[in-house]
């Protein structure tokens, strides 16, 4: 690493990669504490911080050379400010006068720019960039809705061409620090560390024809003058691209390791007789489907092994992949070992229980459930079982994951719903078995590039069809004030002898309010919607028991229509269940939307969602618009995905999903894929031992704190 020697607080420090950027002058604790906020802690996490769009300000004029039509940039000073508002509407036309030595005035305006009186004032000086227009009423030259960047009195001129008379960088403001603090600290960055060997090893980059690092992360801050601006912008310049696919490379050699690793571990070779294979027949409810067989070909392979399986299982809402999961359970079993079943959620987890104790209880197994909400004495004696190898399968939520739970022989685990579960827990309940072989299972289909990225140590196998007879689930929206039309035909459903759910959104941190919602709507329906029919009622607060005898009426038929906050995502099954109302839906998530959805339909009549909506923003509108054409669950976590980015539509942070900083795995997949491709190929055939040594270091070193992946 090339070292500065800078004079700070009397004491003499090297600024390299992993300076914190208090010590870098100019930013100081305070700042520090915002960029902190931010994720960025050193001077590596600031160059990783990298522009989002550039601007083309390389036209620099002086106000008496514009020309109207063209876009240019002009450095001038306020003169005048003032506010108009329009009669109608008071649109709050903002309006600034500037000019500059050539004398000549230029009108800046901006529509609903009332906040912007407190922003400019008389004398500041200001650059602005916009498209230069010719008012021949006033006879003035104006600019609407100009960018400006207001330049502070000290900038000199070196300072102020950062930010005008080139290409420029254009940052996410970090709390009060704007774009163009955020380009000083950067190029004051970059013109005080020395350049660092390249770690991308050269047999890679060669072949791409990707620049230096440095030269990479220099060239994405500050477009050299004859950058391509629409290159720019798509994130497609050599420099972009070498520091996408260097995120990409590193993070797929990191799961290429860890896949490595996973596949020379010494596992459980099951035995696959006929005894075993009757018992998995005599236990099948129905006839599987073409894709059930498939995938349970693909599962029983892995188990024959005598290495642990690591496979993520993906279907659609209600095709059945927990029987699938039941028919790996015994193999197991016939095996002699136990089963562990992890489910995000108690509701999940007593689903899962009634489920497995219902199809495997036939065959004379033991399945207990393990959750927080048992009395301790009642845990005591389950954990007893567990630990004798008296229970076969143990279902729980994370409370199977506490230290006291221990299995005699734990064979395979089942994990629910997997991205709710960080990449650490996984590895919890594995470490309870002498490596255990374990199949994920997630009903939030993962488009491809995702799926091969976030379970990338995993194998994938999907199941693609639907069991035979059922027909696609037709949605339908309505506005609350067409409300009145969903319940006539809820009505007709009911007096066709079907069953109803009435959905309310619960948002996090108000599980209370969504709850007296339903209340509310409970005694509204109960009383004056529908006064002749059974209405029962279902929310979080409610305790397990009170939760399972509702359900229970529910599915026996004692009550007709269900209101309910979302606690029936997954997991319910009312074959006579036929309308999903859900109410205010334009709170719900795509994702979370379809999972409801895939309530209903479970039986051989036609299926109906009902979507209400209060009021709705574009992005709201584009995800019922989404619902209402497609059943596709595959479609819908694409549209997801793009309409929330992938960052969001993980929910959380600790999903697993590594923190990239310049790549975007939607915008850049087919980059990713020419990194995994190099990177697959470079751990299973490295030049030579020593490179894949300074890889895995270097991996180790620099991607340990952002992905957790060497780790594992």
């Amino acid at each position: 690493m090339g070292i500065v020697h800078w004079h700070f607080a009397g004491a003499s420090l090297a600024m390299d990669l992993t300076t914190p950027l208090t010590y870098v002058k100019g930013i100081g604790p305070a700042r520090a504490a915002m960029l902190q906020a931010k994720g960025l802690v050193t001077v590596e996490d600031l160059l990783g911080y990298v522009p989002f769009r550039y601007e083309d300000r390389s036209n620099m004029k002086t106000v008496a050379q514009l020309a109207p039509g063209e876009m240019a940039t002009v450095i001038a000073e306020v003169r005048a400010v003032k506010v108009s508002g329009f009669r109608r509407r008071t649109l709050g036309l903002f309006e600034a006068r500037f000019s500059d030595a050539s004398r000549v005035t230029l009108v800046g305006k901006w529509f609903h720019g009332g906040y912007l009186a407190n922003v400019f004032a008389e004398g500041m000086r200001v650059a602005l960039y916009g498209k230069v227009e010719f008012d021949s009423y006033a006879g003035e030259l104006t600019m609407l809705h100009p960018e400006f960047e207001i330049l502070s009195g000290e900038d000199d001129d070196a300072e102020s061409s950062l930010h005008v008379g080139r290409v420029v960088p254009i940052y996410e403001a970090v709390a009060k620090l704007t774009t163009r603090v955020l380009r000083a600290f950067t190029h004051r960055v970059l013109a005080e560390l020395t350049p660092e060997e390249d770690c991308l090893p050269e047999h890679i980059r060669r072949p791409l024809k990707l620049p230096d690092r440095w030269t990479a992360i220099r060239d994405t801050h500050f477009p050299p003058p004859d950058s391509d601006l629409r290159l720019l912008n798509a994130f497609r310049s050599p420099a972009q691209f070498r520091l996408i696919f260097e995120e990409f490379f590193w993070l797929e050699c990191g799961v290429a390791l860890k896949r490595s690793r996973a596949r020379t571990l010494p596992g459980i070779a099951f035995e696959l007789n006929d005894r075993v294979r009757e018992k998995v027949k005599a236990m099948l409810p129905f006839k599987p489907t073409g894709a059930q067989k498939r995938v349970l070909g693909e599962i029983a392979g892995d188990m024959k092994e005598a290495r642990p399986m690591n496979r993520l299982l993906q279907g659609d809402v209600g095709c059945g992949k927990t029987i699938v999961a039941a028919e790996a359970a015994v193999i197991a079993i016939e095996n002699g070992y136990q089963v562990a079943v992890l489910a995000p959620t108690e509701i999940l987890a007593t689903q899962h229980g009634l489920y497995f104790k219902e199809i495997l209880s036939k065959l004379g197994y033991v399945t207990v459930l393990l959750t927080g909400s048992f009395g301790s004495r009642e845990k005591t004696q389950l954990k007893k079982l567990v630990a004798e190898g008296l229970a076969h399968v143990v279902i729980g939520t994370h409370a199977l994951l506490e230290k006291n739970v221990e299995f005699q022989r734990l064979g395979l685990a089942i994990i629910d719903e997997q991205h709710r579960f960080g990449v650490l827990q996984r590895l919890g309940l594995v470490q309870k078995g002498l490596h255990p072989d374990v199949l994920v299972m997630t009903a939030t289909p993962i488009p491809r590039t995702l799926a091969m990225t976030l379970y990338g140590d995993l194998d994938v196998s999907v199941i693609d069809e639907l069991p035979p007879g059922r027909k696609p689930i037709l949605t339908k929206h309505y506005t609350a004030d067409g409300v009145e039309q969903a319940y006539s035909f809820l009505k007709s459903q009911i007096d066709q002898g079907r069953q109803a759910y009435v959905v309310y959104p619960v948002i996090e941190e108000s599980e209370t309010q969504a709850m007296k919602a339903a209340e509310k709507m409970y005694q509204h329906l109960s009383r004056e919607v529908f006064p002749t029919l059974t209405v029962g009622l279902m929310h979080g607060r409610l305790g397990a028991d009170e939760k399972e005898a509702a359900m229970r009426r529910f599915k026996e038929g004692h009550i007709q229509i269900l209101v309910s906050t979302t606690v029936i995502e997954v997991g319910v099954d009312v074959p006579n269940a036929t309308v999903m109302v859900v109410e205010q839906a334009e709170r719900f998530g795509l994702a979370q939307l379809h999972q409801l959805r895939g309530r209903v339909g479970r039986g051989a009549a036609q299926s109906y969602c009902i979507l209400v909506t209060e009021k709705m923003n574009d992005a709201a509108r584009e995800r019922i618009r989404t619902l209402v054409e497609s059943t596709d669950g595959f479609y819908i976590s694409e549209m997801d995905l793009k309409l929330r980015g992938p960052g969001e539509f993980f929910g959380t942070k600790q999903a697993g999903l590594p923190s990239l900083r310049v790549a975007n795995i939607l915008r850049d997949a087919e980059i990713l894929e020419v990194a995994r491709r190099e990177a697959v190929d470079f751990i299973a055939r490295p030049p030579s031992q020593e490179a894949l040594r300074r890889a895995v270091a270097y991996i180790r070193d620099h991607w340990q704190r952002r992905y957790g992946l060497v780790t594992v």
